[in-house]
């Protein structure tokens, strides 16, 4: 049942990311590959800071959403300078 938490997880932080980066957000599937990737490059900030949030569902969201804003960020400096 891992995986389908991923999923979840993944779609609610994409989601959200995309709310609070300008905008609706990007539709079910674009939400869910932000928020995957999102949970990844914030595992990898947050393992880098030394920061833990534990290994509940929250802490899995809250990484996965601080990553997507990081991605949604970092994807908005190339946009601009196009």
């Amino acid at each position: 049942m891992g995986f389908i938490w991923w999923i979840i997880v993944g779609a609610v932080a994409g989601w959200l990311a995309g709310n609070l980066m300008r905008g609706g957000g990007f539709g079910f599937l674009v939400n869910l590959l932000v928020g995957i990737i999102g949970g990844v490059l914030g595992g990898w900030v947050f393992g880098l800071l030394g920061i833990s949030t534990g290994d509940g569902v929250i802490g899995s969201l809250i990484t996965a959403l601080v990553g997507a804003v990081l991605l949604l960020w970092i994807i908005s400096l190339f946009k601009r300078n196009r």
